[in-house]
């Protein structure tokens, strides 16, 4: 098992999609929420960060997906705001 620590922005626009929840169930991940924001009512963009546990594959995997939707995802080799 790996973990992996990451920071994903979730535009308003997919605060209807269950994102976070698809990682588990579709990519079959821990998902552990250590910090989140989100604006009152859902008018802003969210940020939440992750810690991931599962295989290199599964996490790859996941990345590939949250890349796919356009996500903009921070890690601890691009820090980015962090």
């Amino acid at each position: 098992m790996t973990n992996k620590r990451i920071r994903l922005k979730i535009p308003k626009d997919y605060h209807q999609e269950p994102v976070i929840s698809r990682l588990v169930s579709d990519y079959g991940l821990i998902v552990n929420i250590t910090a989140a924001i989100l604006g009152a009512n859902a008018i802003g963009d969210g940020w939440f960060d992750l810690e991931l546990q599962g295989t290199d594959a599964q996490i790859q995997s996941a990345l590939n997906y949250l890349q796919d939707l356009s996500l903009q995802i921070w890690d601890e080799t691009n820090p980015g705001n962090w």
